[in-house]
């Protein structure tokens, strides 16, 4: 079968990587094309990627409205793509406000649509659950308490674990030694502090200042930024000019799992922290148009994956004003080795893997896809106004 999928940053880009690995387990002669990036094109051929999420990922209403423009053409280029290749699906990975537009356009020619990794509609914009009824055939969520939450509204969606588990287990499984990784770096006789700015050039320009700040209040302890390797290695050049931080780039999971605490921006790389097993505070701070817009629109009690899959704080957030170095500095020090604060949390993240589930989402996902294309678990039901298969 010919699957088209789109993911518009680097975890869509892991995730659709992994969920390509198990289609071709369930579906060997499976043909790809895809929007995504290099791990994508790894599995599925980088003669098949139609555009990398590095040209096409604008996050926050104010980088959107500055980029209007190139946004509305890319729409435009994706739609034509997608009637010219004729898949039998479409793919998203979350990537909401560009996907959905392209679930209307697929529902419209009679292509089934699958939303992998569900728009997180239980922390804002809940009208796009309309969205996903009219528009999606099946919706598959990596969150255990998404399951009820659909429910509610109507939407029988699919959960086969966290595919984070997966990423994050084959990772470690291919690594150095932490004192290997080390003694390449050049680094580790003193306590190491990870620093995760973010995937997007606004992130890291908005969160990557003040954490040259703290390394500086912290000068006992050495600091290592994961940097991206999609952006401009100038800009981390700039930015940490004059700083003692050391830079890697694309070694986040090494970084991270051989550090003895992390700080980290909201994201996906707070959850991905908190199953490699690394104490964190979760530091973030954004475009002022943003945060009006967030705190007016937000329905949830925190931004961090970890405490919102665990129902509390289990993670210290320090948002806006409250991200400060001396803050920060507090927080980070009760995490170190002999902090008050380390064995409690190393603790909570136990309870995390267990609620998250194992490795094999993705190899499950893929599985219950093909099913449901061959029609093994029952035929998905097309609407009166598709055109007949």
């Amino acid at each position: 079968m010919r699957y088209y999928l789109i993911a518009g940053e680097a975890s869509g880009d892991l995730h659709g990587s992994n969920l390509m690995k198990g289609l071709l387990r369930s579906d060997p002669q499976a043909e790809f094309r895809f929007w995504g990036g290099d791990l994508m094109a790894a599995v599925g051929g980088r003669e098949h990627l139609a555009k990398h999420y590095r040209d096409a990922s604008f996050f926050g209403i104010g980088e959107i409205v500055r980029h209007l423009p190139t946004v509305l053409a890319q729409i435009r280029e994706c739609k034509r793509d997608i009637a010219a290749y004729g898949p039998d699906v479409l793919v998203l990975i979350d990537y909401p406000g560009f996907n959905f537009r392209m679930a209307k356009f697929a529902h419209g020619r009679g292509i089934r649509v699958f939303y992998y990794i569900a728009p997180k509609v239980w922390a804002w914009k809940e009208h796009r659950v309309e969205r996903i009824r009219r528009y999606v055939d099946k919706l598959f969520i990596i969150f255990p308490f998404e399951v009820e939450y659909f429910a509610r509204r109507g939407i029988d969606a699919v959960y086969e674990g966290n595919p984070l588990a997966d990423a994050v287990a084959e990772r470690c499984a291919a690594m150095l030694s932490r004192e290997a990784f080390y003694g390449e770096h050049g680094f580790g006789g003193r306590p190491v502090v990870a620093l995760l700015a973010g995937s997007r050039r606004s992130e890291v320009c908005n969160n990557l200042p003040f954490m040259t700040q703290l390394a500086e209040r912290m000068p006992e302890y050495d600091f290592v930024l994961a940097a991206v390797p999609w952006l401009d290695r100038g800009l981390y050049e700039k930015l940490l000019a004059g700083s003692r931080i050391v830079c890697l780039y694309d070694k986040t999971y090494e970084v991270l799992r051989y550090a003895d605490a992390a700080v980290v921006t909201s994201g996906t790389a707070t959850l991905e922290t908190a199953l490699i097993g690394t104490p964190e505070v979760v530091c973030y701070r954004t475009d002022a148009l943003t945060v009006w817009a967030g705190r007016r629109l937000l329905k949830i009690p925190y931004i961090s994956l970890v405490n919102l899959v665990m129902g509390r704080e289990v993670v210290k957030e320090l948002i806006q004003e409250e991200m400060t170095p001396e803050r920060a500095a507090e927080e980070l020090r009760a995490l170190l080795p002999g902090g008050g604060q380390r064995e409690r949390m190393l603790a909570d993240y136990d309870a995390l893997r267990e609620r998250i589930g194992g490795p094999g989402a993705s190899e499950r996902v893929a599985a219950r896809m093909v099913a449901l294309l061959r029609g093994a678990c029952g035929r998905i039901p097309v609407p009166k106004n598709r055109r007949k298969e």
